[in-house]
């Protein structure tokens, strides 16, 4: 619905067709907090029940965020018409993402490295 009242108001004020939106996106968001909480708990349990360090899970939960909050960042600033910035959003989601995931990397390779007969 939110759709097709955008695509109607934006004829008239675009700017306001913006803001519907983002809104829209935004209460999408908020709708799926509870399903996301819900996620996360059944992964903590687990983790738990596996014996997996809960920082491991913490930095890949982190990226994932990382992961949707620049998508929705970068799409919201698609929407405004500013493709170059949008890109921009995207790569330093990208560069947050790596950051974050070289200590896992680190350890995947040194058990590699460890089970590798020498």
């Amino acid at each position: 619905m939110a759709t097709f009242l955008a695509l109607i108001v934006k004829e008239q004020k675009p700017n306001f067709a913006f803001l519907l939106v983002v809104f829209t996106g935004c209460t999408i968001f908020l709708y799926l907090a509870d399903k996301i909480y819900e996620i996360i708990q059944m992964l903590e349990k687990i983790a738990v029940n596996a014996n997996v360090n809960m920082v491991y899970l913490e930095t890949i939960l982190k990226i994932i965020g990382i992961a949707y909050i620049a998508e929705f960042a970068a799409q919201i600033t698609k929407d405004a018409g500013q493709g170059s910035i949008a890109s921009k959003i995207e790569l330093g989601g990208k560069i947050l993402i790596l950051a974050m995931a070289i200590p896992i990397l680190t350890v995947i390779i040194e058990t590699i490295i460890k089970l590798i007969p020498s």
